[in-house]
């Protein structure tokens, strides 16, 4: 399982969760599967697909692009300990069990 957790500029912190195998969205529409209602994100911003030993993000052609350890990326490979920026959202990337 892989993990991404976060905090809101107004306080709390969040976590999202996603299985090897599966496929996940991130955006501000209720049709994205992990919905981010944060300045910056898009409808529907980018996908997540799972898979045991790595994370996959795939930018959805998003109006202010997506992030991996500070670099734009229209596709990349995450691991443990990378971070993910989503908007102003950043997001930290940890595999779980």
């Amino acid at each position: 399982m892989w993990v991404l957790s976060g905090s809101e500029p107004e306080g709390g912190s969040f976590a999202f969760r996603i299985k090897p195998g599966t496929i996940k969205t991130i955006g501000r529409a209720t049709r994205a599967d992990f919905v981010m209602d944060a300045a910056l994100v898009s409808r529907v911003h980018c996908r997540l697909e799972a898979r045991e030993d790595a994370l996959e993000v795939i930018d959805l052609r998003s109006t202010n692009g997506t992030y991996v350890n500070d670099k734009r990326v229209a596709r990349a490979r995450l691991g443990n300990g990378d971070r993910l920026k989503v908007g102003r959202v950043e997001l930290s990337v940890q595999k779980g069990s």
